[in-house]
């Protein structure tokens, strides 16, 4: 299993003055960069390597590989046209989806507890999303909703009526069959020039096209974690969320 990390972003919502505007998988809690978190967590996971798709600042971050030592052990791909839609990073790392393993897909701008990814990687669906029922419901946090037991919509707005639904944490676990699948899907939003849609709705599309059973998620309801968007998430991750992983 390889884990591929998008991570080319401008990360504009941050709102920081260009000079000043690092890369997101550089932000640093505890001292730590959210880099180094990942590589620690997913090496304690027999993870042999991290794809990290790149773009905005990518020296930064080649820098910051250096300097951690993680050479061996992180690839960078470039993604030239990184101010685009974050469809265009997952079609930029393609080939990472076509190689008949399994592949850990992430965000790379999220602070997490340990146990989400153990979750992930020792769930027994061998194609699985997370979910966390417990969010401030709203236009941003990209929802699954479950209805009979079934994942029946993945999206920031919802029309679909549903028995619960919780917040996508933005990792997920594809069999090589569904990674394929994945990058066969990006390659139309592509070839209709659709390079500003967010990449989840190219995993919506197979979430809702694939036969019964095909997706699984595991509840991570109650692991602390964030996905750093917006000036709040980076005070509320050093905060709220930093020192409960810290005394998990």
């Amino acid at each position: 299993m390889k884990v591929v990390m998008l991570a080319a972003g401008v990360g504009s919502r941050l709102q920081a003055a260009p000079e000043k505007q690092m890369p997101k998988v550089l932000l640093r809690f505890d001292g730590k960069s959210l880099l180094q978190r990942h590589i620690d967590i997913l090496k304690r996971h027999g993870i042999k390597e991290i794809v990290l798709a790149v773009g905005y600042r990518h020296e930064d971050i080649e820098r910051e590989i250096t300097a951690i030592g993680a050479e061996g052990f992180v690839r960078t791909v470039l993604n030239k046209d990184f101010t685009e839609g974050n469809i265009v990073t997952l079609w930029t790392v393609r080939e990472e989806f076509c190689k008949d393993e399994p592949v850990l897909l992430m965000d790379a701008d999220v602070l997490y507890d340990e146990g989400i990814i153990t979750r992930l990687i020792n769930s027994s669906h061998e194609n699985c999303l997370l979910i966390d029922r417990d969010f401030d419901p709203g236009d941003e946090p990209v929802k699954i909703c479950i209805r009979d037991n079934r994942i029946i919509e993945f999206r920031k707005w919802l029309t679909a009526e549903f028995d619960y639904c919780g917040e996508s944490v933005g990792f997920f676990k594809l069999s090589s069959r569904i990674a394929r699948q994945l990058i066969d899907q990006t390659g139309h939003y592509i070839a209709q020039s659709n390079r500003e849609a967010p990449y989840e709705e190219a995993i919506r599309d197979l979430l809702l096209t694939s036969p019964p059973g095909t997706f699984a998620c595991e509840d991570t309801t109650g692991l602390p974690w964030i996905e750093i968007d917006f000036q709040e998430d980076i005070e509320r991750a050093k905060n709220q969320i930093l020192p409960r992983i810290k005394n998990s």
